[in-house]
């Protein structure tokens, strides 16, 4: 019963949610453009699939998805799982002492990315647009493996205690470095493929993930530690996407030159 009611509220949240930009699409058609709407009655079908399926799609994170990767990060974090100690003050931290957190943190980044929809949707126009020079599956990648490394190193920063601003100042510089030396038909994809990670399914973990670390960690402020994790899963990619197109170029011109000293 108490799961039907969560659903019909989040249905009903999703509704008010989507209303708007109803509306505005609706709006505009038949107030600007002044023409009817064709295939009205698929449009309307889609726009109830919309509505149900993200109603039983955020239903479902909150059921299973969250309380697991909250449950996970405590676990994970807790003092008495690292050091094998309980009620004991603890002197000094060792960043090493942490290799597990950096390891489920560049999992659970690598997997909640893949399952972006967000990053789905990007990826499938990408490679409509590209005429299949992007791949789904190899922009999906890329960009998973950027979030699952700027996540891990932002619980190592978490970890460390060090400045955040240090890492996003490095990070974009490198971004800025590659923005250069990158095919230009990549670059705006870079870009937003950084945009689009930081949604539905990565946001919750990830901060469910640096609030608790911060908050188990000797010495950290869950409010001047806790957050930043967003800010690396949104970087990265960029360098990620960035790099696998850099790398697919060379490795193409590289083809390209052994062909022809081999006369093919």
């Amino acid at each position: 019963m108490n799961e039907s009611f969560n659903l019909l509220h989040t249905l009903s949240g999703t509704i008010f949610d989507v209303l708007p930009i109803a509306v505005i699409i609706f709006g505009f058609q038949f107030l600007v453009i002044r023409r009817p709407i064709p295939n009205i009655r698929k449009v309307l079908l889609g726009f109830v699939y919309v509505l149900l399926g993200l109603a039983f799609f955020l239903d479902g994170l909150e059921i299973a998805l969250f309380p697991m990767g909250k449950l996970m990060a405590q676990q994970l974090t807790a003092p008495a799982f690292i050091y094998g100690k309980v009620g004991e003050a603890i002197v000094a931290i060792r960043w090493q002492d942490y290799l597990y957190v950096y390891l489920f943190a560049a999992t659970i980044g690598f997997s909640t990315t893949v399952a972006e929809p967000s990053l789905l949707a990007v990826a499938i126009k990408a490679q409509e647009v590209s005429g299949g020079a992007i791949s789904i599956w190899g922009l999906r990648i890329a960009v998973a493996l950027g979030v699952g490394f700027g996540i891990a190193l932002g619980t190592f920063r978490i970890v460390s205690g060090t400045p955040l601003h240090y890492y996003i100042i490095v990070g974009y510089i490198v971004v800025i470095i590659q923005t250069f030396f990158a095919p230009r038909s990549i670059i705006a994809l870079a870009y937003d493929s950084g945009g689009v990670t930081t949604s539905t399914v990565t946001v919750p973990l990830v901060a469910a993930l640096g609030l608790g670390l911060a908050s188990t960690v000797p010495g950290r402020s869950t409010l001047l530690d806790g957050f930043g994790l967003i800010a690396f899963a949104s970087l990265f990619p960029m360098i990620t996407v960035m790099g696998y197109a850099q790398i697919s170029q060379w490795q193409a011109r590289r083809d390209r030159q052994k062909q022809i000293r081999t006369g093919g």
